[in-house]
């Protein structure tokens, strides 16, 4: 990765907290030592941290993390205060400024939201701060939170066009199976970051402290590769791994952006980690998005599921039960009902007016 210049760094629970002991002092006075010297060298980080869960797990003497949502989110507000002042106290040692950002699905979910956070982070890596980064464990629910920081680091690598997300553990990389267990498994060194068999290869469970598997990680860089983003899972433990990565060595499990990358409208698109209703369409309908580049009409659909208003982000799946696309919707949840199957010369008899002709138009839609 010799020639990246943009980094988005994530480091997880495990590697922050000394596995759930409380902050790693040490351990982030390393990575904020590495990370002057990249910035020294004209590159720009991006550094997204996990540990406030689990920081606040410690200071208030709990030993398994908890089930209940406020539970988790006052963990999280009594735990991102010493995070934050672990990270400021460690970077001012390098004359180097630091700025929290805490973000949401929602904050993503809305594109004018999605544009500000993006301005905001390209300024102050213009400015030369190093933005740290976390979800809004305070305010986070189910319904707006990302679920893991993997898929975080993805959604910011592709935020800001980012060249390479690198994703720090305490494993040495992605293995042919779980090393803990296969005492025959081997370290995969490169691969194509959306090669199918690499989801049966990972592992996806959590930890104790953390909430992402290998798994999560294996997803986070396919999704990073929709913006041509290269990923590098390594450990985390590994000397001066930041640094050696930079200068091009090889180090854990390298995973290539084979595709080019996406336009950042449709980039926007292919990001929503939750979306608000699900359209099953046939066999023709999926075949002309898929091979013909074209809209998704009326007629095309089979079934429609959840509730949704004009403009949401839905996703399509084929009859087999694949997802082949999302789009903004021109029809809402009720009328796409209403107008399913028919051609769109009937919707204006059928709703008593017509928006447009087409349920989802080709240039609101990604195929994944």
């Amino acid at each position: 990765m010799k020639d990246a210049k943009r980094f988005v760094v994530k480091v997880g629970s495990a590697l922050v907290t000394n596995r759930g002991e409380g902050l790693d002092i040490a351990a982030i006075a390393q990575w904020a030592r590495q990370i002057a010297r990249l910035r020294a060298m004209g590159k720009e980080i991006v550094l997204v941290s996990s540990g406030a869960i689990a920081e606040g797990m410690q200071r208030l003497g709990w030993k398994t993390r908890p089930h209940r949502m406020h539970q988790l989110q006052a963990a999280a507000a009594v735990g991102q205060m010493g995070l934050v002042q672990v990270y400021e106290t460690c970077f001012r040692e390098h004359e180097l400024h630091t700025a929290q950002v805490l973000l949401t699905h929602a904050d993503l979910a809305d594109r004018q939201r999605y544009l500000n956070a993006r301005s905001t982070l390209l300024t102050l890596l213009e400015l030369g701060v190093i933005p740290i980064i976390n979800e809004n464990d305070t305010v986070v629910t189910d319904e707006i939170k990302f679920g893991d920081n993997d898929t975080l680091g993805a959604l910011v690598t592709n935020l800001i066009e980012a060249d390479c997300l690198v994703i720090l553990t305490d494993q040495d990389g992605l293995y042919t199976a779980d090393p803990r267990k296969v005492p025959t498994a081997t370290l995969v060194r490169s691969v194509n970051a959306g090669d199918p068999a690499l989801e049966d290869m990972a592992d996806s469970a959590g930890s104790a402290i953390g909430k992402g598997g290998m798994l999560t990680k294996v997803l986070a860089a396919k999704r990073a590769a929709r913006s041509g983003a290269n990923t590098i899972i390594a450990s985390g433990h590994e000397k001066d791994v930041l640094l050696r990565l930079a200068q091009g060595e090889h180090l854990g499990t390298l995973l290539v952006a084979a595709t080019t990358p996406l336009a950042a409208r449709k980039q926007w698109l292919a990001d929503h980690v939750q979306v608000v209703g699900r359209i099953t369409i046939d066999d023709g309908a999926a075949h002309a998005l898929r091979s013909g580049g074209k809209s998704l009409l009326p007629i095309g659909v089979r079934n429609i599921e959840g509730e949704f208003e004009r403009g949401a982000v839905v996703t399509c799946f084929d009859q087999k039960g694949a997802e082949i696309a999302r789009g903004l919707v021109n029809y809402s949840a009720q009328e796409t009902r209403r107008i399913a199957g028919r051609p769109s010369s009937d919707i204006e008899s059928t709703l008593g007016y017509v928006e447009e002709l087409e349920l989802i138009h080709r240039d609101n839609m990604v195929l994944l």
